[in-house]
């Protein structure tokens, strides 16, 4: 019986990197991509899979019940597992706009349960993030049981619909697990995010805007130990139960940028504080012992090996950081595609 994964917002950031991920190392397994290629979505990071007959593209949105529905369509007759990226993200545009964020994270969750349902899904896993929980004091670690305390209309958002994922276990016994991230790093991350931003910056001597005093701290994950960790929850994972995955690599945002522009090569007095952002969460730790216990997921990469590594990647990728941020990205799909 054919085994297919449909994975929904797969050529943004992480869903890329988890397209790749799937391809290399699930072989016998068939990719479904459904992406409405907005800002954050780049189909140049998908380029090398183009051709390949086990890779599907669909371009739809997730709020919208027929696209949803040719995605699944796509998948063809077997065995079909979902795997749920596809959100706004950025927590300061949020902070704009809060309507896209619930347009989005809540009714389009929404919409992909119930298709999900519909279609007898095997496995589905709803990606979100430690934001949902809040901010943490100077001590201690969010866990599972971490109340839900969300402090922006993109973490509230998040956490709406992580509701939805659990009502839908609860009441449909519907096999679906939530997983819970902390900060990720690593290639293909649109060039707004704080390390991208930094080496983009810092490479062309350009100012870095630190918030505040630069001391609201995060726990770090390299963007490939998430996607295996994914993978691992995909598999192995107990349905109707959250896990938690972190990097453990705690640091305050302003130690990033100084590592950052020392790995650089650039001076200090390119920082500029800049006024704090509204409601912004102090500190974030992730306690992931439960994947690691029940799992046996662990993060293979350090901070001080996967920065680096992040860092070179970027500069070697100069046409493609250029081409994102000025745009010029958003050509290939009508290119390619006749959009």
């Amino acid at each position: 019986m054919s085994h297919s994964v449909l994975v929904t917002g797969g050529a943004g950031f992480i869903g890329s990197n988890f397209v790749h991920l799937l391809m290399r190392e699930r072989p016998d397994w068939n990719v479904v991509n459904l992406d409405s290629l907005t800002y954050a979505g780049n189909l140049e990071n998908l380029v090398a899979l183009e051709n390949n007959p086990r890779y599907r593209f669909v371009h739809g949105d997730i709020r919208r019940p027929a696209d949803v529905a040719r995605a699944f369509d796509a998948c063809g007759k077997g065995e079909i597992r979902v795997v749920h990226f596809a959100a706004e993200s950025h927590v300061d545009r949020s902070i704009e706009s809060g309507l896209p964020f619930v347009e989005t994270n809540v009714v389009g969750t929404q919409v992909l349960l119930d298709e999900s349902r519909a279609r007898k899904v095997a496995r589905f896993v709803h990606v979100s993030t430690d934001e949902v929980y809040g901010s943490l004091g100077e001590q201690g670690f969010f866990t599972e049981d971490s109340p839900i305390q969300p402090n922006s209309p993109y973490s509230a958002s998040k956490a709406a619909s992580d509701m939805l994922v659990r009502a839908a276990v609860h009441t449909h016994d519907f096999p679906a697990l939530i997983t819970r991230c902390s900060n990720n790093y690593g290639p293909y991350q649109f060039p707004e995010k704080l390390i991208p931003l930094l080496i983009a910056n810092a490479s062309e001597d350009k100012s870095i805007p630190v918030y505040g005093d630069g001391m609201n701290v995060r726990d770090w994950l390299y963007v490939e130990d998430h996607c295996e960790a994914i993978l691992a929850v995909l598999e192995r994972g107990s349905a109707g139960e959250v896990y938690n995955i972190g990097g453990h690599n705690e640091y305050p945002n302003l130690a990033i940028v100084k590592r950052v522009l020392a790995e650089l090569g650039k001076p200090d007095s390119l920082i500029r504080y800049v006024k704090d952002r509204p409601g912004h969460d102090r500190r974030y730790a992730i306690d992931a012992g439960k994947i690691e216990r029940d799992l046996g997921w662990r993060p293979r990469h350090t901070f001080e090996v996967a920065l680096p590594l992040t860092v070179r990647w970027y500069q070697s990728q100069h046409a493609w950081l250029q081409r994102v941020r000025n745009g010029a990205y958003r050509e290939y799909y009508a290119r390619q595609y006749g959009s």
